[in-house]
């Protein structure tokens, strides 16, 4: 799937949040959707299902932990996660 494609298919639940002012969520968000077919490719092998998991875990940490980042409107925890524009 292409990424503007996709973007026209997100909910409203998610494009109307704040964060989704951010490309840098829609593209960790988009890397969880279009990632979830590797997943499942990955996990039909028994041996694999570890790393299947792990890379299920990793991708949605991205847009998890930029959420949490966004949370924070001060202080110094807030560039740990990433920059915001003024």
């Amino acid at each position: 799937m292409k990424y503007a494609d996709w973007l026209v298919e997100v909910p409203s639940e998610i494009t109307n949040d704040p964060i989704w002012k951010l490309e840098v969520y829609r593209l960790g968000l988009f890397a969880g959707d279009i990632g979830w077919e590797d997943v499942q490719f990955i996990a039909k092998k028994p041996l694999m299902l570890k790393v299947a998991d792990q890379l299920h875990r990793s991708l949605d940490s991205i847009s998890v932990n930029l959420t949490e980042g966004y949370s924070r409107s001060k202080g110094p925890d807030r560039p740990r996660y990433c920059t915001f524009p003024n």
